[in-house]
């Protein structure tokens, strides 16, 4: 009969799938992302009118919903901290955020001259557009295989 300390743990490296680039600058680039997520979600959580007078004057405050903006930022930016230790989520996790931030910059253009200062409104749409490049470069690169 076998017992549980006869079963082998696994290695706390060992992570499961496909081989991941771990190129440094595709786990710079992930820690880059993830962190700026993280600021985002406290800022939108902690100081909400701070956030919506600085990066995102459009239409009326509504603190309610910028909350839920934070937890999804949060979310996003943890998850992002999570893959840059397993390496069989940093690819996916890197299309999520490239997705997002696509989605994202595709709401700014939509409204880009709702901001209430004129230059505002296009800076976050590039800042957001660029984003979204290079999160693709960065997806695209972690998939590739390993050097050997």
């Amino acid at each position: 009969m076998s017992t549980a300390s006869e079963i082998p743990a696994p290695h706390p490296a060992a992570d499961a799938g496909a081989p991941t680039n771990d190129s440094s600058i595709v786990v710079a680039g992930l820690i880059a992302f993830s962190l700026v997520n993280l600021a985002l979600a406290a800022m939108l959580a902690f100081a909400p009118h701070a956030f919506f007078e600085d990066i995102g004057p459009s239409g009326a405050p509504n603190h309610h919903y910028m909350r839920h903006i934070a937890t999804f930022s949060a979310a996003i930016g943890l998850v992002g901290l999570i893959a840059v230790r397993r390496g069989s989520w940093r690819t996916p996790v890197l299309w999520l955020l490239a997705i997002e931030y696509g989605l994202h910059a595709i709401n700014h253009l939509i409204d880009i001259d709702a901001a209430h200062s004129s230059w505002l409104g296009p800076a976050n749409f590039a800042s957001l557009a660029i984003g979204a490049v290079v999160l693709v470069w960065l997806a695209r690169e972690s998939s590739r295989s390993p050097e050997v």
